[in-house]
């Protein structure tokens, strides 16, 4: 039934404005706005809509993850640009707040947006 759609996710924040600048300014993803919504553009063709919600809450688990070839050098890029990377009791993560990958798991090290939903950076060598 949907395999030919153009499906996206979305979630919301708090302020499209800090959300244009994290997304588009700080990580670097080509973003668009259209009545007050924002849009993720993402490579491989993948587009996330981010929208307005006064009562936003922030999600508490990951909803956008970005695959990288070295997680320590974007680990270190984000943090020279101010990213503050979390940390969960349940992982084991290192003085840089990355948890290396094992049993399986991709190393993986975990941030907010502005608006406090969790994104994270992982190996994109680990299926």
């Amino acid at each position: 039934m949907f395999q030919d759609t153009k499906a996206f996710s979305g979630y919301s924040v708090d302020d499209v404005g800090k959300a244009k600048e994290f997304y588009g300014g700080t990580l670097g993803v080509r973003v668009s706005e259209d009545d007050g919504m924002l849009f993720l553009h993402l490579g491989g063709g993948g587009t996330v809509l981010l929208y307005p919600k006064d009562n936003h809450r922030a999600a508490d688990f990951t909803v956008l993850n970005f695959p990288v070839a070295d997680v320590e050098k974007a680990v270190d890029e984000l943090t020279a640009l101010g990213v503050t990377f979390e940390r969960y009791p349940d992982f084991d993560a290192d003085a840089k707040g990355i948890v290396r990958g094992e049993g399986g798991m991709p190393s993986i090290a975990w941030f907010k947006d502005p608006a406090g939903n969790v994104l994270s950076v992982l190996d994109e060598s680990t299926p």
